[in-house]
């Protein structure tokens, strides 16, 4: 990553989020926003902590992810403050001074002991938009606990839809770094290697610890596949190995990537043929990431794209358009298309009406699609269509009224391979859709 082009694109971010919090608090009636970037927690009857999640507020401001106890503080007209807690300490390894192409912009603050913010954070905290968790509350008396403010809050998440200039090339880093464990994990899958080698494989590649990760690898061999949310980590490779579906991300500076690929171990099977048309689908799905799509229409739209790849592999004895009438589509994908990504992999505000408040119903008979908006510039939209042959689903569909729609025989024969997904992240502009996982596996070959 070129820092030199972090250090131009953050001050432009800067004012993005400050205006932001202008409007939000105006709104809210506040003077101060307050954010915590959040504490760490004892896990129930015993003194080890749960890995240490930032608050994604806090991150917006700043790209500290591993800082629990500091505090952001932000008054209109003023420099943003950053509270930034550097403990003495010789149990645990104490955090750098705050340095990189952000600090300038900010008074920095450092404190010894977490109790030491209050003497820096705003005079009254009845003014103040307090934006985390409960347990950053400070004092005896819980001063500066969180108020989450709903007008303040749902007006910040619904902008953080729209990413900056800097955010996506912090979201195009994560990508890079995600691309080169991909790479590798497809490498150790090629030579046998068990999921719990594979997820290994790739958290070095990527240099993150699991509890670093945007969120936890989905690593499965065969019929694996077909648990959507797979992260059980088999120790040894099944006998024969079929197939292998990774679903896993990185993190750069609190902003996330999310990719997932199939390979097929039989380069010459037609579970490879079936990859290929999924493939196809999905970059032509990626077309339809436009300026004015509504979402619901784009999401509907992949499921008859894919109903059309299962009538092509002589699984449905239906037309496309009736697998979808009748949700027989739904059967083979179950999830929804995508979700808004950036400091979070799900990103919030999928259904948000406007920065005031208001739901955008999902489409009947859809309840995973996590993003209903209508996209626009900005936006980064992950695109992950795929086909599963999941038991539990095939055997409500064989005990209900379309069980004669499809041909079991074919079913069967994908059954041992679990699934297919094929994931990117894309851009939505004033024009084309910007693609940021492609380019990134084009720039790493597998070969290379």
């Amino acid at each position: 990553m070129n820092l030199q082009e972090l250090s131009a694109l953050y001050p432009e971010h800067l004012a993005t989020v400050s205006q932001r919090a202008d409007q939000a608090l105006a709104r809210g009636g506040f003077d101060h926003l307050v954010v915590p970037s959040g504490t760490a927690h004892v896990q129930v009857f015993d003194d080890r902590d749960y890995p240490y999640a930032v608050n994604p507020q806090f991150k917006a401001w700043v790209p500290l992810t591993r800082n629990p106890g500091s505090w952001l503080v932000y008054t209109p007209g003023a420099r943003p403050k950053l509270i930034y807690l550097q403990p003495l300490d010789y149990w645990h390894a104490v955090p750098d001074a705050p340095s990189g192409w952000w600090a300038e912009h900010f008074d920095i603050v450092v404190i010894r002991k977490p109790g030491e913010a209050l003497e820096q954070l705003p005079k009254n905290a009845s003014r103040c938009a307090i934006l985390g968790e409960p347990q950053s509350a400070l004092g005896d008396y819980g001063a500066f606990k969180p108020n989450n403010p709903p007008a303040v809050v749902g007006y910040l998440e619904y902008h953080r839809a729209y990413k900056t200039p800097y955010e996506i090339a912090m979201m195009r880093e994560a990508t890079r770094r995600s691309v080169r464990g991909h790479r590798a994990a497809e490498r150790v899958f090629r030579a046998g290697g068990s999921e719990f080698g594979i997820h290994l494989a790739y958290c070095q590649a990527v240099g993150q610890d699991a509890s670093e990760l945007p969120y936890g690898n989905i690593v499965a061999l065969n019929e694996h596949s077909a648990v959507l949310h797979y992260t059980d980590f088999g120790r040894l490779p099944p006998a024969p190995v079929r197939s292998f579906l990774i679903d896993a991300g990185a993190d750069f500076g609190g902003y996330a990537s999310d990719i997932t690929r199939t390979y097929a171990a039989d380069a010459g099977s037609e579970f490879q043929a079936l990859i290929e048309a999924v493939d196809k689908a999905q970059q032509d799905i990626a077309q339809r990431y436009r300026a004015g799509h509504d979402y619901r229409q784009v999401h509907l739209y992949a499921h008859l794209s894919l109903a059309c790849v299962l009538k092509d592999f002589g699984i449905l004895k239906i037309s496309p358009e009736a697998a979808v009438e009748t949700g027989v589509s739904g059967s083979f994908f179950p999830h929804g298309l995508g979700h808004g990504i950036g400091l979070q992999v799900h990103d919030v505000a999928g259904f948000a009406q406007s920065d005031q408040g208001g739901t955008i119903a999902k489409p009947d008979g859809h309840p995973y699609l996590r993003l209903t908006r209508t996209l626009e510039p900005g936006m980064v939209v992950t695109n992950e269509p795929g086909l599963y042959f999941i038991d539990l689903l095939l055997e409500e569909l064989k005990q209900g009224a379309h069980a004669g729609d499809v041909d079991w025989n074919r079913i069967d024969a994908f059954r041992p391979y679990g699934g297919i997904r094929i994931e990117d992240d894309i851009v939505v502009t004033e024009g084309d859709p910007i693609n940021l996982t492609r380019p990134a596996f084009a720039d790493l070959p597998q070969d290379a």
